[in-house]
């Protein structure tokens, strides 16, 4: 049965499917409630953040205006390691987050297990379920449990980022002047922009003033960045 549920979300074909999928396995594991979230890492420490759930609205408007979020063990757990994390009211008030609990328990959110999974290119999949009753006390069969979540987060993952990220559009290799390009190659064998000059007949402050419109066009933060692109893109 839980089997069917591994294949099914990998080959959802659209968002609401996932959605559907993910909460059909949530329900088959005895929980009421699950958050699948994209973290996608962007430069200058910019984070996208793309969540699946069935949180209730209550509850989302009630924990998105706590600063306290910032500070929920689970969520710093999941931001650090890739293995599972049973958490109950213990795991809040060990650190004196015992405030965050309560609040999040008037909501049915009493005990959970979450985890994450930590992909190349700097994007992450978080995924987890909560209930409003307590695990189960036999230990095997809490294993069960935790390892039925692990597979199936490992395929949500795929489906994850297949439906949830935006499809890029094919880079469009910029068009560099022909001095543009020659300072890169320039570069490109080792040359200072000194160097550069003379061996164009220009004055080093235009060579800069060329390396500096290439690397603006190749959106790079250096003129060796920005060699890299040309070459990768074919114009050098």
């Amino acid at each position: 049965m839980l089997q069917g549920g591994f294949t099914a979300v990998m080959e959802s074909r659209s968002r609401e499917e996932f959605r559907d999928e993910v909460l059909r396995f949530t329900h088959r594991l005895e929980f009421d409630y699950f958050s699948a979230m994209l973290v996608v890492d962007h430069t200058l420490g910019r984070s996208q953040f793309i969540t699946i759930d069935n949180t209730p609205q209550g509850y989302r408007d009630a924990y998105q205006s706590q600063p306290s979020q910032q500070l929920d063990p689970v969520m710093q757990h999941c931001k650090r390691q890739s293995i599972p994390i049973i958490w109950d009211q213990d795991t809040y008030t060990t650190l004196q987050r015992g405030q965050i609990w309560e609040e999040q328990a008037r909501y049915g959110y009493r005990t959970g297990i979450a985890m994450a999974l930590h992909m190349p290119e700097g994007k992450h999949f978080m995924l987890g379920m909560d209930r409003d009753m307590a695990l189960p006390d036999d230990p095997d069969a809490l294993t069960r449990v935790v390892a039925d979540l692990q597979l199936f987060a490992v395929h949500a993952q795929d489906a994850a980022v297949r439906l949830l990220l935006p499809a890029e559009a094919p880079k469009v290799a910029p068009r560099l002047t022909p001095r543009e390009t020659e300072a890169l190659k320039w570069t490109m064998a080792g040359k200072t922009a000194w160097e550069v000059g003379q061996l164009l007949s220009i004055s080093e402050r235009t060579v800069v003033m060329h390396l500096q419109n290439a690397m603006h066009k190749l959106d790079a933060t250096n003129k060796h960045q920005a060699v890299i692109k040309a070459m990768g893109m074919g114009l050098i």
